[in-house]
């Protein structure tokens, strides 16, 4: 099968901008919307000078003699996009038939279980080559997977593909190391080679992976998390507990996925007697180096143990849509002291896999939640004017500067002089952009996108809308022929 993109080694493959040490500017930018909280969400600036990966100035900036100019007039500039939450491999499962209609654990038997035993390496490949090409057409430099694709007898590390893969675009990369070491009915069919594994070898190729891959850095380009795939299911609270101290003793940070349907409130209550967030502070796996996929269904004294111990979540706002989950209460998540960040999710349950879509619809909905509480003078609410808060710029902090912090990124996703250089030129150019008053707002309220420029450590890698190297043909057959291939060979339902 052809490669889509030019088999370079990985740094090569990136467009570069020149020596490090060369300057860029892009100027003339209508709008910078900087990741940062209230009045200095926006710039008032108009230029940005990049030099050796960084900011360098931000202001009314003329051209230096030799300087790379990037013109920006037809565009505004974000910090680039941080996705915490994925799943790539799904890249290949978007729109089945079987599990568009329905609600998570049906999803679940439907797609990700019975198409598990129908990835080899070449389709694993081609998955995240096609989830990591969507991202960073949306504008995303970072992308953090929750990869549980695992087993003993699988032939091929899907861990080094990944890095792989996004090392040859040019993207930073999180591995959120997944897995568990339970049997749950939905496994019951498949081969035993591809089963849970041990607990204590999943724990051995979780140090493997941090010794060869983790950068503690705050501007790192590879980091590894340990994420077991369900704290109820996936593991014991023995294993919970240990893989918690594991993790902290290796300088890792934590991730999974939690409260994401009500069935989470019963089966911790069948399990524990507790609710789920207490479950997991009980167990370790709550703290700033811990956050949570979804976190849909709360109870209010979970919102205050998650703001109180500055716990994060990753927003996935058009997955729970899409399954019918719900809407995360984001905002009095915020409010009560937790961090904040954006996930896509799997394509599978995602058919719109990128960021724009995903902004657009955190956006959207967070006001459709804050209509939902609100209540009539008749009845002693305060009207209409009662819950009005969720901003274009919040949704811009939580893609760029909250999902920075909730990796321990903190160089990264915000505008600021000495911030690493991950930016984003969204252009504003199209029909739909036409008779818009405020033009930074586009790239949430518009819904949709074209990225001019993607720069990522003051490398630019996508230049007009293209990734340098990469064939969209060839990997659209990829595409085709990998999906016709796994439904050909998916676990009969």
């Amino acid at each position: 099968m052809a490669l889509s993109i030019d088999t370079l080694p990985p740094a090569a493959a990136h467009r570069a901008s020149g020596p490090a040490g060369d300057s860029l500017l892009i100027r003339g930018a209508q709008a910078i919307l900087t990741g940062l909280p209230d009045a200095g969400a926006r710039s008032p600036a108009r230029d940005i000078r990049v030099r050796e990966g960084r900011i360098h100035a931000i202001g009314t900036l003329a051209p230096e003699p030799g300087e790379r100019v990037l013109d920006a007039s037809d565009c505004v500039v974000y910090p680039a996009w941080v996705n915490t939450h994925h799943h790539l491999f799904q890249s290949l499962l978007k729109g089945d038939p079987l599990g568009i209609n329905v609600s998570l654990m049906p999803w679940l038997t439907a797609i990700p279980f019975r198409y598990r035993p129908a990835f080899d390496e070449s389709r694993f490949r081609t998955a995240a080559r096609i989830g990591l090409v969507e991202l960073a057409l949306s504008g995303c430099a970072t992308v953090a997977d929750h990869n549980y694709l695992y087993a003993p007898g699988l032939g091929f590390d899907t861990s080094e593909i990944l890095f792989e893969e996004a090392d040859r675009l040019g993207l930073r990369f999180v591995l959120c190391r997944g897995g568990q070491t339970r049997v749950r009915q939905v496994e019951d069919s498949l081969p035993a080679s591809l089963r849970p594994e041990r607990f204590e070898n999943y724990l051995a190729d979780v140090e493997r992976l941090a010794s060869r891959y983790h950068d503690p850095a705050p501007d790192a380009r590879r980091k590894v998390v340990l994420a077991p795939t369900n704290p109820l299911h996936g593991v014991d609270a023995g294993q919970l507990r240990e893989s918690a101290a594991f993790a902290r003793g290796l300088g890792l940070r934590m991730h999974t996925h939690l409260s994401e349907t009500v069935s989470y409130q019963d089966d911790a209550h069948r399990i524990a007697g507790k609710s789920a967030v207490q479950y997991c502070a009980d167990n370790g796996w709550v703290g700033s180096d811990v956050s949570f996929a979804h976190l849909v269904k709360l109870q209010a004294e979970e919102i205050d143990l998650l703001g109180a111990t500055g716990t994060g979540v990753a927003h996935c706002a058009q997955c729970n849509a899409r399954l019918g989950s719900g809407i995360a209460p984001v905002e009095a998540l915020e409010a009560a002291g937790a961090k904040v960040s954006i996930g896509v999710d799997g394509a599978a349950s995602n058919e719109a896999a990128d960021m724009y879509s995903e902004v657009h619809t955190a956006w959207l909905m967070q006001r459709a939640k804050e209509g939902e509480w609100t209540r009539a003078r008749l009845h002693g609410g305060e009207g209409e004017a009662g819950r009005n808060r969720t901003t274009v710029e919040d949704v811009v902090r939580w893609a760029t500067a909250g999902g920075a912090d909730v990796l321990g990124l903190t160089d990264l996703g915000r505008i600021e002089v000495g911030r690493v250089a991950d930016l984003a030129l969204h252009a504003v150019d199209a029909p739909r952009h036409f008779g818009l008053h405020d033009l930074g707002i586009a790239p949430v309220a518009s819904g949709g996108g074209r990225v001019k420029a993607l720069l990522v450590g003051g490398k630019q890698i996508v230049d007009d809308g293209a990734l340098a190297g990469l064939d969209v043909d060839a990997l659209r057959r990829e595409a085709r022929q990998a999906v016709a291939w796994m439904r050909e060979h998916a676990t009969p339902l």
